[in-house]
Parts: C-alpha cells; sequence; structure tokens
C-alpha cells in the first residue's frame, strides 16, 4: 500500500474553497428562482431539460440520468411539479414499467418567466465573479465530470 499524499496547505484551502462553492452556489441560485418564481434549481433543471427534449418529453430514466437525480428523487420532484400543473406523467406504451414525463404550457410558461432571472442569477454569482477565467472553470471542471462517469456497475470509468 503506498503512502498517504496528503494536502498542502494551499491544496487543503483550495480544497475547502471548492467545498464551499459547490455547495453554496446551487443553494444561492435556488434561493433566487424560489424568491423570484416559486420554484427550485432542481425544478429549472428539469423543466429546461424537458424543454430541450424532442417533443418537450423524456423518459423518467434518462430525465434522472440528465439532471444527476436519483430515480426516487425524480419522481418526488416530478410529482411535485405535477402538482403545480407544469409537468405530466405518462406511461410508455412499449415499456410497461417505463414512464415519461412531458411539459405542460404552463410548465413551458414557467421556464420562460424564469429564464432571463436564472441567468442573471447564473452571472451575478458566477460568470462575472470569474470574468475571462469562466471559460477555463468550465473546461476544469469538465475534466471532472468526465472522470466522474460511472459505469452501469457504478464503478468509477477506467481511463
Amino acid at each position: 500500500m503506498s503512502p498517504v499524499r496528503w494536502l498542502s496547505a494551499a491544496e487543503q484551502q483550495a480544497w475547502r474553497s471548492w467545498i464551499a462553492v459547490s455547495t453554496k452556489l446551487p443553494e444561492a441560485l435556488s434561493k433566487d428562482l424560489e424568491r423570484t418564481h416559486n420554484i427550485t434549481l432542481t425544478d429549472y433543471e428539469i423543466l429546461a431539460h424537458l424543454s430541450e427534449s424532442e417533443q418537450q418529453r423524456m423518459r423518467m430514466s434518462e430525465l434522472a440520468a440528465a439532471t444527476l437525480a436519483s430515480r426516487s428523487k425524480l419522481s418526488h420532484q416530478i410529482a411535485r411539479l405535477e402538482e403545480l400543473g407544469f409537468v405530466e406523467r405518462a406511461n410508455c406504451g412499449t415499456d410497461k414499467r417505463g414512464q415519461f414525463a412531458t411539459l405542460t404550457s404552463a410548465g413551458q410558461a414557467k421556464l420562460i418567466a424564469a429564464a432571463k432571472d436564472h441567468v442573471t442569477s447564473v452571472r451575478a454569482h458566477l460568470v462575472d465573479v470569474l470574468g475571462k477565467e469562466f471559460l477555463e472553470f468550465g473546461r476544469l471542471t469538465q475534466r471532472i465530470s468526465e472522470h466522474l462517469v460511472t459505469d452501469e456497475a457504478g464503478e468509477l470509468a477506467k481511463k
């Protein structure tokens, strides 16, 4: 077994900053959406993915993967969005276990109403804070995301 490579003081500071950002940024974006449009960041992401999909509908399993949510968490969110009239759930005709989530016209209207404020919030809390370094940040986080892709067994993909 190889010895542990402990973080240097600078690496520890960078790590703790990342933990704070990865927790606080989604909270701030969600809080802004809740205050202005009475939806969460998770709600917004679901509505956005549905709006971008063919026929504004997706299989629940695909939507869970796209939103990085567990199937049970997504099911709970979809039930909430159904109650608000933003999404409808339908059984899949070819697969008795499969279900679709479909964006309603009310959901599309909510997404359109929230989009400008959400983008303003993203700019205020992230893009404008980093300025020209934002694209480099995106490139670096994409590298991490690709590293963390899991296979069907749930193990990290081997690169």
